[in-house]
This record gives structure tokens, sequence and C-alpha cells, in this order.
């Protein structure tokens, strides 16, 4: 329930603040002049819900708008509350939820002063308030909507979702069978060329980085006889030096070491060189023999490179990528040869999919035909206290004529279509042929009431529902908002004196020029401040005194219905 709302520099408001904490349920009404600001107010709210923002709507000369609301959270509403402990977002029994626009272009959205994404924000705000628009009167006029309609009245959607998820999985599972079937088509052909493909590679029979084994060879055969002339040289002066001078240096330092122990040191370091010196004569003896000296190998070396370089322009830049071509190939040759029996499996498991999808279609259309009868009937009471007393409301099932999944969708087999006559002897037809705004409007209204006392929501806002009315529908109007509101917290934005003359609380909206600047602002109203509101509502900017009178009748029928 909405317990404080407050606006900053959003259009025309530059401050507002609304307390509700003391009206716990009851009608809480804003009237005002066309173009007052009242639909700005309801903008705000709507910004909260995860509606859509704009920079332009910022006040000028501000950098910011902000909205902010405060709700109270019933304890025993435990989709809401396990939504807000599943995202963290718990903070006690309030909700504070708050949208910044900046002059930028951002939007910022925040729940318990975390920060959340407008679809999150959608999420909650659903379970905490309803709005009812012009634009869901035209929604009403469209037969699409009318499913939606029903399940909420029928509380379906956790059936319509256990549906939704087999329709997902069939969709997943014929998806995967028909492209099983493409490949049966041309899994001959693919077959072979993947064979042919395997074959080329087999015979070649790479390995792993032969190619750069095979380039360092061809290059080494190229520098044989330099190789030769320069290692040669090398291993002999190595030779010589180890097997000759430095050993009988080392022999003279290791007698006199002996006459001076003081030589230790430089005696070990002679060691260690001549250890090192035969090491690397062995490692240059060991060169020396590696290097190729069959000139001949050349040829078969370039013609080696050559098949290999081939396999590469066709299966990979690298052998490493060939080989890993040639793997797969294997592995896709093994997935045909079994692509039969996968076929089978693909399709048994689509058909039983689809034959647990179809019943549970029918569970669904069985609920959604049981649940029509019951929104008929309760449409038509609604109706009667909304002055229409002889009216027929339906809900037409219907069902696509094929069998098994043609024409299903993700909703269920059902289409449903709402059908209305308001005059005695005419049948039923479709609402957007026949209705007029008057009778949409309490049509909506009737709707809306069916739906509030099913859902966990308990605030609702009403802007202007009562388009197009006038009357007697008007006062009918009027007894039917102040019954939802004896149970919900009911927000009114309207033009009807009978609607304002029910409200608990009563503001007026309003333009003002303030410095040179237009502002809108929204002040609470007295009883005498009421009924002249209501008396301007009846009869313009100078009521006359009989005006005043029955304004002040209004109010009075109400307080009346109120004690009886």
């Amino acid at each position: 329930m909405l317990q404080e709302l407050r606006v900053q520099n959003l259009a025309l408001i530059d401050t507002l603040a609304l307390d509700l904490s003391a009206q716990k349920t009851g009608l809480i009404v804003l009237t005002g002049e066309t173009g007052a600001g009242k639909s700005i107010i309801l903008q705000a709210i709507n910004l909260l819900t995860g509606g859509r923002g704009a920079a332009s709507w910022v006040r000028n000369d501000c950098d910011q708008a902000s909205i902010e609301a405060v709700f109270a959270i019933r304890p025993d509403h435990l989709e809401l509350n396990g939504l807000l402990a599943e995202q963290s977002l718990q903070d006690g029994g309030a909700c504070l939820v708050r949208r910044v626009l900046t002059r930028e272009g951002r939007s910022r959205i925040y729940v318990n002063d975390q920060s959340v994404t407008t679809r999150l924000a959608g999420e909650l705000t659903a379970g905490l308030i309803n709005i009812a628009s012009q634009h869901d009167h035209q929604q009403l006029l469209n037969a699409r909507n009318h499913l939606d309609y029903l399940d909420s009245y029928g509380e379906l959607w956790g059936l319509r979702e256990q549906f939704t998820r087999l329709f997902r999985r069939w969709q997943q599972a014929s998806s995967e069978f028909r492209q099983m079937q493409e490949r049966e088509q041309d899994k001959e052909q693919q077959r072979d060329f993947l064979a042919f493909q395997l074959d080329e590679i087999r015979k070649c029979k790479p390995e792993l980085r032969e190619d750069e084994i095979l380039l360092r060879e061809r290059e080494q055969l190229k520098a044989a006889d330099a190789l030769i002339r320069l290692i040669g040289a090398s291993r002999r002066l190595l030779t010589d030096t180890v097997s000759g001078p430095l050993v009988e240096v080392r022999k003279n330092m290791e007698q006199a070491w002996v006459l001076d122990d003081g030589l230790g040191p430089l005696v070990e370091r002679i060691r260690s060189a001549g250890f090192e010196l035969e090491d690397l004569a062995a490692g240059v003896h060991k060169y020396f023999d590696t290097i190729p000296k069959d000139v001949s190998r050349l040829d078969v070396i370039s013609g080696r490179l050559a098949e290999l370089k081939q396999l590469q322009r066709k299966y990979g830049p690298t052998l490493v990528e060939v080989l890993a071509f040639a793997e797969q190939a294997e592995a896709t040759l093994a997935l045909l040869e079994s692509l039969e029996q996968q076929i089978a499996q693909a399709e048994l498991r689509v058909e039983e999919i689809s034959t647990e999808a179809l019943l549970k279609a029918a569970e669904l259309t069985q609920a959604r035909r049981e649940v029509a009868r019951k929104l008929a009937a309760n449409m038509e009471n609604e109706l009667v206290s909304l002055s229409f007393p002889q009216a027929v409301f339906q809900a037409a099932v219907t069902e696509p004529e094929g069998l098994g999944m043609d024409g299903i969708h993700s909703t269920g087999r059902d289409s449903v279509e709402f059908l209305f006559s308001a005059n005695p002897g005419e049948p039923p037809k479709p609402l957007a042929k026949i209705v007029s705004g008057g009778e949409l409007s309490r049509l909506m209204l009737a709707m809306k009431c069916l739906l509030a006392r099913r859902d966990q929501v308990d605030t609702v806002i009403f802007d202007e529902i009562d388009a197009g009315i006038g009357g007697q529908a008007a006062e009918s109007v009027a007894v039917k908002i102040n019954e939802l509101a004896g149970h919900h917290q009911v927000f009114c934005i309207t033009h009807l004196p009978q609607i304002a003359a029910c409200a608990d609380l009563h503001f007026k909206v309003e333009k003002r020029v303030e410095g040179g600047r237009t502002r809108t602002v929204i002040a609470p109203l007295a009883k005498d401040e009421q009924i002249g509101e209501i008396a301007r509502m009846l009869g313009g900017e100078k009521p006359t005194a009989q005006t005043l009178a029955y304004a002040g009748e209004l109010i009075e029928r109400k307080a009346k219905r109120k004690s009886a």
C-alpha cells in the first residue's frame, strides 16, 4: 500500500509530497482542470514501475528529476516478499522505490536503495500497484489480451507456465529432429566427401611439427659444406686444447698445489674449465655427426613439404589444425553411421513431449472453460451494479480444429474473446464492434474490480475511468469505485463530481505561475473546500448556491452509504 509519494523536478512539478500513511484503505481522488498536471502525477508513478522515461521530462534548469514512493507490504504477500528476499532487497515491511532521470538521458531505479533493472522494478511493482489507464481500455478491445485477463482471473498462470515450458521443450526437440532429417537427406554425399578427405590425410600420415623439422633439415643441407668445414675445424681445435696443453697445465698446477695450499682455488677453476671444455668438445662432436651430408635428400624434403602444404591449404594453415580436422571428420563419420538410430530416438522424444504437452493443454483448456463461465457470471453481476441491468457478457474459449500440435502456441491451444451485449434481445458480439466509450469504461472497471479481489495488490489507480459516462451511469461507477475502496487503496483521477464526492481524501491539482515560472501543485482539501471543488466540477468557476448545495448533497450521500 502506498504510504508516501515524493516528486521533484518532473515536468511542471518542482516539489510534490503526499503522505498517505494515515489512510490504510479508501478512495483518494485527484481533480483539477484539464492540463493542470494530473497526468504528470500518473506519469511519475508509471516511471516507478519501469516505464520509459525521457530527458525532456526533467524540469527546465534542473540537472535531474526524482520520484520516490514508500509502500507498506503485508506479511502474507508471499509472492512479493519472496521476490524481494530472492533479490536480497528486503527491508522489513517497507519497500522504497526510487527513479532518477538526468538531463543527459540517463535513468536509474533503486529498490530499498539498491540499483535494479527496469525489468525487475516492473516485476516488483506489479505486486504493489495496479494502474488502469485509458490505454488499458484499448487493451480490452484487443482480443489478443483477453486470454491474459481470463488466466489472471482464474489464477491459471502457474498451469499456463507449466504448459509453456513443455511447449518450449517440444519446439527444441522438434527443431533437433528436423535438423537430423535434413542431415539424413544428404548423409551419403556428406559421408563420401568426409571419407575422401580423411583418406587423403591418412595416406599422407602427417605428424605433429613435421614441417618444422623438415624445414630445419633443409636449411642444414643447404649449408652442409660450410657447417662441416666450420664445425670440423672447431672440433679439432677443442680436441687438441683439451687433450694437450690444458691437460698439462692442470697437472702442473696440481703439483704446485702440493707445495702451496694457497693455489687450491685456482686449481679448482682450472679443473672446472677443463671439464667444461671436455663437455663442449663432446657437444661439438655430437652436432658434427648430425650434420646431414646426403644432399640428395633435398628433393625428398621438398616433395614432402609440398604434400604437407597441400593438406594445410585444404584443411588448416597448420598441421595442428589438419590433424584436428581429421579427428573431427572421424567423429562426424561415426555420428553419421549412428544417425538413423538417433533420428528414431529424436522422433520418439518429440512424440513423448507432444503427448505430455497436449495433456497439459487439455487440462488448461478445461480449466479455462470453467473459469470463463465464472467470469461471465461475475461480470454480469458487476455490470448490473454499473447500470447494465440486462447485459450479457461471455468469454468465448475456442480451440483449433486440427489435432496434435497443429495450431498450438506457447499459451496453449485456446483463443479467448470477450463478447458483450448491453441490450436485451441482441446477441453478444466482440467488444471492438459494439461498445461505446462509456460502456468500455464500465466494462474495464468491472474487470478491474474482479481482478482486484483475486490478486494481492493493495493499491489500484484509475486514470479517468469515467471517460464517456454521465448521469445514472456516473453514479453507478462512483458507487462501484467506492465499494472497491472498502478493501483497497484506490486512487482516482477524475472529472466526475459523483466520484469526487466519494473521496476519503481529496486532492486538487492546479497550475500556478510564481516568479515568472509555471508549476503544478497538489493540495489536500478540507470538507468545505471539497464542496467548492465539486461545485466547480458541476457548474464551472462561479457555482451558484444551488450547485454548492447539490455538491454538499453528493458528499452526504456518500456518508450515508458508508454508515448504512
